[in-house]
């Protein structure tokens, strides 16, 4: 079910920007590798011993790695659908020949079913149309038992420049980003079981608007709706959206504002699908 209201994203737009910006991407990910580290964190507290670990949505391995790290008997997978970000993955440091990298979509994933123990997602899932779709992908992958960790952003995300954009023109400036109880609800549809959104509210700030500017399209993460405008922005609703975004100016600094959403749940041990209840026969097996 695509979220309601939110303009589309263009797949393939978006593969193609994270193709170009994978050189660059390290340099500048720096929230990225922030929200990273704190979901990472969050392992501490959760008792699991996965077998197989996915982490969708890799970029260039280094969250992968480290999960790696972290569990270093565990079959590791980096999914993403940008090529150039897997081939920079595999060249990451002494785990690389351990490192397994599949390309290939969270929405259509290119696993065989319960074949997975961990699903790490980290600022991946603000790229998909559907998100039912996406959850119902991961719980078809997932083993039961298998746990599933996410972040992504929620509509609070980069809001001064879509508010600086608005006063210039009514067109999509500024991808979209799924609330948070919308997130919830697209979980339990999917037969998640126990799942827990919470949100963390994190800023940057830029001397300049053009600064911020520069690090999203490094980062291929600029504007990749389909209704956004297809011709050439000219300067003239440049210079007004940076005079507007000059309103938000605190201490000298421009600031970028995001909303990170994250998320936990398992995969039920018995499922129910067309009234059929499926019971993993390991799960009879360990019955005294």
């Amino acid at each position: 079910m695509p979220a309601e209201g939110l303009p589309p994203i263009d797949k393939r737009q978006v593969r193609r920007a994270f193709e170009r910006a994978a050189a660059g991407y390290d340099e500048v990910a720096v929230l990225q590798r922030e929200t990273a580290r704190r979901l990472l964190q969050r392992l501490d507290y959760i008792q699991h011993a996965p077998r197989s670990i996915l982490d969708v949505g890799a970029g260039t391995g280094e969250a992968t790695l480290a999960l790696a790290r972290r569990y270093p008997k565990a079959r590791t997978i980096a999914l993403d659908f940008a090529l150039a970000m897997l081939q920079r993955a595999r060249r990451r440091g002494p785990w690389r020949r351990r490192l397994r990298c599949l390309c290939g979509d969270a929405e259509r994933l290119p696993l065989a079913d319960r074949s997975v123990d961990l699903i790490f997602s980290n600022a991946a899932l603000q790229w998909c149309n559907d998100l039912d779709e996406v959850f119902r992908e991961f719980l078809r992958v997932l083993s039961p038992g298998g746990l599933l960790m996410f972040s992504t952003y929620g509509p609070d995300t980069l809001r001064e420049l879509r508010e600086s954009w608005a006063v210039v023109d009514g067109a999509s400036h500024v991808s979209p980003f799924v609330d948070l109880h919308d997130i919830g609800d697209a979980m339990l549809r999917a037969g998640l079981a126990d799942p827990v959104v919470d949100v963390d509210r994190m800023q940057l700030s830029y001397a300049t608007v053009g600064e911020l500017m520069r690090d999203l399209k490094t980062l291929g993460a600029h504007n990749v709706t389909r209704q956004r405008p297809r011709g050439l922005t000219g300067k003239g609703q440049l210079r007004a959206m940076g005079e507007a975004y000059e309103g938000f100016r605190r201490d000298g600094r421009l600031p970028a504002s995001y909303e990170v959403v994250y998320g936990h749940a398992w995969a039920p041990l018995q499922r129910t699908r067309d009234g059929v209840t499926s019971i993993p026969l390991e799960s009879l097996r360990r019955r005294p």
